[in-house]
């Protein structure tokens, strides 16, 4: 199957980090396997870092090692094409960053909580990528998978 590219949102790296059976570990768990790829922007990196070090600071080095054993990759950061396709989609800035992140790194995933801003955004559909929560990303990975199967069977 080819290697597919799923990048998290700062929520779901919260989720991560707060569950240890809820479907954001499960990714960061198939991207430590080499199932797929995971991939964080540089603005999700900045976020989580804050409010981790505001919040939670003990947790740093679980989410160090959490995103270390995913093999989580950091994409560049956007293009100006990237961004103003990102800002003209999406109406709160930092979720624009996000989206503009993700694409910027080929992402065919954006994993998020983010209801307001992204789930429920209609205009998203002309992206190239899908967006959903971890449990969507899972249920359309199992998808990939079978459809995967088939075709080399």
């Amino acid at each position: 199957m080819p290697e597919l590219r799923i990048f998290l949102h700062t929520g779901a790296i919260f989720a991560a980090v707060f569950s240890a059976t809820g479907g954001a570990r499960g990714l960061l768990q198939l991207g430590e396997s080499g199932a797929i790829q995971i991939w964080v922007g540089p603005t999700v990196l900045t976020e989580a870092d804050e409010v981790f070090r505001r919040k939670a600071a003990d947790l740093l080095p679980l989410l160090a090692a959490l995103l270390h054993r995913a093999r989580a990759q950091t994409g560049s950061a956007a293009t100006a094409e990237q961004q103003a396709l990102a800002a003209a989609l999406v109406d709160h800035a930092s979720d624009a960053r996000i989206v503009a992140e993700a694409l910027a790194c080929g992402a065919e995933y954006l994993v998020t909580h983010d209801q307001e801003h992204l789930l429920r955004n209609p205009r998203l559909d002309v992206l190239p990528c899908r967006g959903g929560t971890p449990g969507d990303c899972l249920a359309w990975l199992r998808r990939r998978l079978t459809e995967w199967k088939a075709s080399v069977q």
